[in-house]
């Protein structure tokens, strides 16, 4: 699978938002990731469905909706008609993996799942042949701006060979500190969809920062 660079506008400049969209599509990257957080199944509290619709009004690019939320199956169907492309939730929240990604697929959107840093990466086994996508975090999931893990490079690794064996079609999704560096690390191991917000936002030539990705 080619390499697709995701946005994560969780370190975009809300109070430009909009000039912000559009320069993550003039940069090339594929993707926007929109992190959501409840405060509850993490310690932090981001945004939610009126800025996903405030979002999906300005662009047509693809989103993909993180739910770092405790009970991701309650709002589903709220994320799907206010413009998520993809949801993604995490195997550890409450609600049954088996049924939210049946019912984010009932909904017509691709479905992923997530897995923190110190869950083993085979706790997703079970349900890949139901998943679009396999988010692994390579920082704890929460704020942004985090070092990245490295240890986590061993679960990616793992995951690519064992969807390798089995014949199953799935991205691997890597995200938290990718740039340059890391993000050449995690693509060698197996991932194809490639999250990064500081890195991204943060520098004067975005263009440049998502080819630096791609290697």
């Amino acid at each position: 699978m080619s390499v697709i660079v995701s946005a994560s506008v969780l370190s975009a400049d809300f109070c430009r938002l909009g000039e912000e969209l559009d320069r993550i599509r003039l940069s090339g990257a594929e993707h926007i990731h929109f992190d959501v957080m409840d405060g509850v199944f993490v310690n932090n509290i981001s945004y939610g469905i009126p800025v996903l619709s405030a979002l999906r009004k300005h662009t047509d690019m693809f989103i993909d909706a993180h739910l770092m939320i405790i009970d991701p199956m309650k709002y589903i169907d709220a994320f799907a008609d206010n413009g998520a492309d993809m949801i993604t939730f995490h195997v550890e929240s409450k609600s049954d993996p088996d049924k939210a990604l049946d019912a984010i697929h009932a909904k017509g959107k691709l479905a992923g799942i997530s897995v923190k840093p110190a869950t083993p990466i085979d706790a997703i086994y079970p349900y890949l042949h139901k998943a679009d996508n396999i988010l692994v975090m390579t920082v704890e999931p929460g704020f942004g701006g985090q070092g990245f893990i490295p240890e986590n490079v061993e679960k990616i690794k793992a995951l690519k060979s064992y969807i390798d064996e089995n014949g199953i079609n799935v991205h691997i999704q890597a995200d938290g500190g990718i740039n340059a560096e890391t993000s050449g690390i995690v693509r060698n191991a197996g991932a194809d969809i490639l999250v990064a917000g500081s890195y991204l936002f943060k520098t004067a030539d975005m263009s440049a920062a998502v080819s630096a990705m791609r290697g």
